[in-house]
């Protein structure tokens, strides 16, 4: 295969892996950079789901009563930290703005697409034997126990319908028919079979491994200082580990994307909402389905022979804080839906927490810098990181190449905040 160039990308969680990935396949020379030591970005500990459901930006009305009723408790599935962080103010003036029944329709059939180009490529990857990373096509359950939230499942679920997405309406009965070996507690279920799952760390770890045999550099502890900017574009980044060249630069950095973006002159706003989750072994009452509970905004994925539980969404600056209230919430949640399961307050060692980059507007951000011509964007996913890791990477590739897109991808220009 003919080399096209070279290619640095700044972040190694499932956008850079993803983006090296597709590069790679597409004749790139790859060297994928990370502040850290690739053990602590968000994609690993997350719910691993792949949601074509998920096509309604987290910018939605809605959000703007319950986040203002939530955020007063620390309990609650989502919490606003209380700040002066003129940065968050921002964000949340941005957000309110954004949160629109026209962006929201706007924005549905774009998500779908997205979506559903990560899952068959998801499927297409599966198939090569150097993958293996647990992926069931098992659909999600957005399990209710309150008739209010019911209707507004049911509502949103029959607008999937209408999106071409494959969702059945359960009764309490036809759920617990389809979860013989544990006991619920819910009036019902939306059942999104479009949707699947896989295992994170697993997936995170083969495409490593993959990338790195098909001879990508993968440089570690390598904080971005700056850049040598000429002529409108990045002729070198400057590292803690030395100075990097690069024909196209690709910059994902997750919820240090600000700070990335800052250092080139471009401001793409994105806060941290941190995430929590911990795993137990899926053995007395095995759960078969993940699920979504609802009212709990808690994620139940069962994975490699456990079952993972995460949810909360935590706003507030980068921080290392392990917040227990936001723990014992999702732990309060589970035998509410699951009787059987009575789950203990994890140690913190066994907590895993993770920072998911959230745009105002709910949209990722995907594309070529207007500002800076040798340079691509490719963060701001939120809770849809495992989701559309593999889309995003071939749309990189494509974009790199200056081929058609797979998707369109105007509404995630990554500069309509400057």
């Amino acid at each position: 295969m003919t080399k096209k160039g070279t290619v640095l990308i700044i972040g190694s969680g499932i956008m850079g892996l993803s983006s090296a990935y597709y590069l790679l396949k597409s004749g790139w020379q790859v060297t994928l950079i990370d502040k850290g030591d690739l053990s602590d970005n968000c994609s690993q500990g997350n719910a691993g789901m792949i949601v074509p459901s998920h096509f309604i930006p987290l910018a939605a009305p809605g959000m703007i009563s319950k986040g203002i009723k939530w955020m007063f408790n620390s309990r609650s599935p989502f919490y606003v930290k209380p700040s002066l962080d003129l940065s968050l103010i921002s964000w949340g003036l941005k957000f309110m703005k954004a949160a629109t029944p026209q962006n929201v329709e706007r924005a549905a059939p774009h998500l779908r697409d997205y979506h559903l180009l990560s899952k068959a490529l998801y499927e297409d990857l599966v198939k090569d034997e150097d993958f293996d990373f647990g992926l069931e096509e098992k659909g999600i359950l957005m399990l209710y126990k309150t008739a209010k939230a019911g209707e507004e499942e049911i509502h949103v679920g029959k607008d999937a319908q209408k999106l071409g997405l494959d969702v059945q309406m359960l009764s309490r009965e036809q759920v617990q028919s389809i979860e013989p070996n544990v006991q619920l507690d819910v009036a019902g279920a939306v059942h999104y079979q479009c949707d699947a799952h896989l295992y994170p760390t697993a997936l995170f770890q083969q495409l490593l491994t993959n990338i790195k045999d098909k001879g990508a550099k993968v440089i570690t502890h390598a904080a971005v200082t700056g850049y040598d900017m000429q002529g409108g574009q990045i002729k070198a980044v400057e590292t803690s580990q030395g100075r990097l060249s690069a024909d196209l630069v690709v910059m994902t950095g997750g919820s240090w994307l600000p700070e990335l973006a800052r250092k080139a002159g471009l401001s793409i706003p994105v806060m941290p909402g941190k995430g929590y989750s911990f795993m137990r072994e899926n053995t007395a009452h095995p759960i078969q389905h993940p699920a979504l509970l609802i009212e709990a905004r808690v994620a139940v994925t069962p994975m490699n022979g456990q079952v993972r539980f995460g949810g909360t969404m935590e706003l507030a600056p980068l921080n290392d804080r392990i917040n227990m209230n936001r723990v014992e919430g999702i732990v309060n949640a589970i035998p509410q839906y699951y009787p059987e399961l009575i789950v203990p307050v994890p140690p913190k060692e066994n907590i895993w927490y993770g920072f998911r980059p959230c745009s105002p507007d709910g949209l990722p951000y995907l594309g070529y810098s207007k500002k800076v011509s040798n340079l691509i964007v490719a963060g701001g996913h939120g809770m849809m990181g495992i989701s559309l890791g593999p889309a995003t990477g071939k749309i990189v590739a494509e974009l790199a190449g200056k081929a058609p897109v797979s998707v369109e991808v105007g509404l995630y220009d990554p500069e309509r905040y400057n």
